[in-house]
């Protein structure tokens, strides 16, 4: 049963694929934007300190670290400060040890969580965060418009790239405990259905096909799910009682295969951009999946997406959240809040 369940997984991601390449192309003249709106501008001059933060276990760790080391001698740079991320620390102390090494840039190489950590301890500060990604969504870097494809280009990017200022977001957990957590996140916080397929997402098929292993989870959790009944507020407004599937929170949307999720979704404009999932059949998945596909402006009872720069939920039963792809957690309450133009970043 399950090999069926995989089976129809890869049939669906392909088909997925192709439509996404396929509308995304067809409406790039009404649709494609960059990421980021103003024009980036030059890096200091003069020789930098570069700190590397690498994840060990991720495929081309070691080559990269030994591409930035060449890039920084051929440049007549300091040798590179390089940290490991470890199981128990994903990079919290190593990024707190390259700021107080005076690092002028700091390169996470690992995937979003990586990413997601060290920017964390960069945000609010004049340290810019470089990118190599070595992940599997690489969310952060497909917005910024980095190949993620080519490892050498996001190095050099990432050590000489020009340099602009993008908003961080905040997620706050009120976990069924009474005890609260904060969490940074960059491109997409969600409640809901998404952090439990991301909670159910096999780490072997993640490694053999990558991004598309979160379509198997999926197709597992479309029938049957029950919608839950939240409490939103946005901006400090009234509270009000909704029946979802998913709450998603995007502070920029471009997703793998090329999706823009949300295209008014830009990552230095100062909101959150929420969108509110709630289908009930198949037929409203297929709305919502047409709507996405062909960026129709119009809105669907089953999608609905609104601006604001706080949003707050209240739920009577914990519901799992999500951070940029990693699930952290059940809460009964969640508060998010944008931080505009808190993050330097380096960009081709």
């Amino acid at each position: 049963m399950r090999g069926w369940i995989i089976a129809g997984a890869v049939a669906a991601a392909g088909g997925f694929a192709v439509a996404s390449w396929w509308g995304v192309r067809r409406l790039k003249a009404q649709h494609s934007r960059s990421a980021v709106a103003e024009p980036a501008a030059p890096p200091p001059s003069g020789p930098q300190q570069v700190a590397v933060v690498v994840n060990p276990v991720k495929e081309h760790a070691h080559e990269t670290r030994l591409l930035i080391e060449a890039a920084c001698r051929g440049a007549g740079w300091p040798d590179p400060l390089v940290f490991q991320t470890t199981k128990q620390d994903p990079g919290h102390t190593a990024a707190r040890q390259a700021l107080e090494a005076g690092a002028d840039v700091v390169i996470p190489c690992g995937g979003d969580g990586t990413v997601r950590v060290v920017a964390e301890a960069l945000a609010g500060t004049d340290t810019a965060l470089g990118l190599v990604p070595l992940g599997t969504g690489n969310l952060l870097a497909r917005n910024l418009d980095l190949d993620v494809a080519h490892i050498s280009q996001c190095v050099y990017t990432a050590i000489f790239g020009r340099q602009r200022r993008i908003d961080t977001a905040t997620m706050t957990l009120t976990a069924p405990d009474g005890g609260t957590s904060e969490h940074t996140f960059l491109v997409i916080a969600g409640v809901g259905m998404d952090a439990e397929i991301l909670n159910d997402t096999s780490e072997n098929l993640k490694r053999a096909v990558g991004w598309m292993a979160y379509t198997e989870a999926g197709i597992r959790h479309m029938p049957g799910q029950r919608r839950r009944r939240v409490e939103i507020s946005l901006d400090n407004g009234d509270f009000q009682s909704r029946r979802v599937r998913s709450v998603l929170f995007a502070n920029c949307a471009k997703l793998p295969g090329g999706v823009d999720f949300i295209p008014d979704a830009y990552i230095d404009d100062g909101v959150l951009n929420v969108a509110i999932m709630s289908p009930r059949s198949l037929i409203g998945w297929i709305a919502m999946y047409v709507k996405i596909m062909f960026q129709h402006k119009r809105q669907l009872p089953v999608m609905q997406f609104y601006g604001a720069r706080k949003v707050s939920i209240r739920v009577p039963e914990p519901i799992e959240t999500q951070v940029d792809g990693d699930v952290v957690g059940p809460a009964t309450r969640v508060d998010v809040e944008v931080h505009p133009a808190s993050l330097l970043v380096r960009v081709a």
